[in-house]
């Protein structure tokens, strides 16, 4: 199970289901740094395939661009990892997946930095009825423990937005 590694409850991962469910709607994610976990956390619970519409791993800077429509300048000016990088995956993730909900993530996990950002450094992008918003995490640990983190708070800022 992909949820124990992650240190992420399974109720809490469940419940996010249940209250998109319970609502109408749908999610897809856009994911860098990551790389599927989000969509892989989703998917543990049962009945998720009701909810979540699928996910982008764009883990290489030019997937950005090509499969999840981050606009080629930004990457160009600010590189892969940035605040409005992470909007626009979340944003693309709706789109082109066609989900009421996206979820961008973008960052780096180290060992080494990444275009000048520090390893712990982590974008998460939203995109839903109200618009699109970044929250920006700076992370402890080895390359795991960042990941980990970051589904982690990924998914428990998406539950809060949608309480």
């Amino acid at each position: 199970m992909i949820l124990e590694p992650l240190g992420l409850p399974f109720p809490q991962v469940a419940a996010l289901i249940d209250a998109l469910r319970q609502r109408g709607e749908t999610v897809a994610t856009a994911e860098s740094l990551t790389a599927g976990l989000v969509t892989a956390a989703l998917t543990e619970v049962p009945g998720a395939s009701a909810v979540v519409r699928g996910g982008l791993v764009v883990y290489a800077t030019d997937l950005k661009d090509r499969l999840a429509g981050v606009d080629a300048d930004l990457l160009a000016e600010h590189g892969a990892v940035h605040p409005d990088v992470a909007a626009q995956l979340a944003v693309g993730a709706s789109r082109r997946c066609g989900a009421d909900w996206g979820i961008g993530l973008t960052g780096v996990a180290g060992p080494d930095p990444q275009d000048g950002v520090a390893p712990g450094t982590v974008h998460l992008g939203f995109a839903g009825p109200g618009g699109a918003q970044v929250r920006t995490v700076e992370l402890d640990g080895d390359r795991h423990a960042v990941r980990a983190a970051a589904v982690r708070v990924a998914l428990e800022h998406f539950a809060g937005l949608l309480r």
